[in-house]
């Protein structure tokens, strides 16, 4: 990086720090210290690619509910990702508090389906939880996510000081570190971020959507922030990846907050590869994965393919 680059990029990161800092001292920036007590642990909750199925499917429609059984569907449905007797642990991106309008959130509609069809599926429990960054108490109510989820069966839980455990990720960057344990203690993990304009990663979609397991002292992620975002990537390998583009941010994120930001585009992906999802997702964004510094790292680090029509891709529009 050069050293313009590299002081554009801290001084973002410094006001993003502040900004985040400012809105109160919640769980994603207390002392990472504090958590006991110490675990190695390992989240592998993928499945093996299956050449009958696309690796990644996207739908198009209106109502967003059928996009997501429609994209679901076309990958195989939710019976090749959840078996009868599993834990389910959804991981929306609940971290501002937002309506959903506002698109700084996952469409609380994706999330409520997305539980009623794990529970079809037989799963033992389904549980919805994320880190926030402004209050959670206040995220998980205006986003509309817990109504939507409890509605359909989900247990719902706030970020909790009693429910950290400190895990050692092994990654470059992340050690050890304070890990929400519904990410952990787990037999499938569904991530479900948003599209949206982020101000430091330029895009956040379903990698970045990781940092909501972390506890502790994240803000000070931001000034590697690809490399962070990658080492979550290797460590948490999520059963299947669901992107809403329901709405999509354009600007002004994480927080948003303006409607003239948001771009309607009712589309839902699935995919079981997170850098492909991530480099279709940035789309939207009128980007591409070769112009997003932690989707070129991902696949450098051999996480996924930045060419998403090279694992199958389907469109059903």
């Amino acid at each position: 990086m050069k050293r313009r680059e590299f002081l554009k990029k801290s001084g973002q990161a410094l006001t993003f720090a502040a900004a985040t800092g400012a809105v109160g001292a919640f769980f994603h920036n207390r002392d990472p210290f504090n958590y006991q007590p110490h675990l190695s642990e390992t989240a592998e909750f993928g499945i093996s690619a299956d050449s009958t199925y696309p690796g990644l499917t996207l739908a198009k429609d209106s109502n967003h509910i059928a996009a997501l059984n429609k994209a679901l569907d076309a990958i195989g449905g939710i019976k090749r990702f959840i078996k009868p007797g599993e834990r389910v642990t959804i991981k929306p991106n609940i971290g501002w508090d937002r309506t959903p309008e506002q698109a700084a959130d996952t469409n609380p509609l994706l999330v409520g389906e997305m539980v009623r069809l794990c529970k079809e599926a037989g799963a033992s429990r389904v549980i919805v939880t994320d880190i926030t960054c402004h209050d959670p108490r206040r995220c998980f109510l205006r986003s509309g996510i817990r109504e939507s989820a409890e509605k359909a069966g989900a247990e719902v839980f706030l970020p909790d000081d009693n429910d950290m455990l400190n895990i050692d990720l092994r990654g470059k960057l992340l050690t050890n570190w304070p890990v929400l344990k519904y990410f952990i203690e787990t037999d499938r993990l569904i991530n479900m971020p948003i599209v949206k304009h982020h101000s430091l990663s330029a895009c956040t979609i379903g990698m970045k959507n990781l940092y909501g397991v972390l506890g502790g002292r994240r803000h000070q992620l931001h000034q590697s922030i690809d490399q962070s975002i990658v080492d979550l990537t290797a460590f948490f390998k999520p059963t299947l990846t669901v992107v809403d583009a329901t709405r999509v941010l354009l600007r002004n994120g994480p927080t948003g907050g303006s409607l003239d930001d948001v771009l309607i585009a009712d589309s839902v992906i699935c995919s079981i590869d997170p850098v492909a999802a991530d480099s279709r997702g940035a789309e939207f964004m009128s980007l591409t994965g070769e112009k997003v510094g932690h989707i070129i790292l991902a696949e450098t680090s051999g996480l996924g393919k930045i060419d998403y029509r090279s694992i199958g891709y389907k469109e059903i529009l």
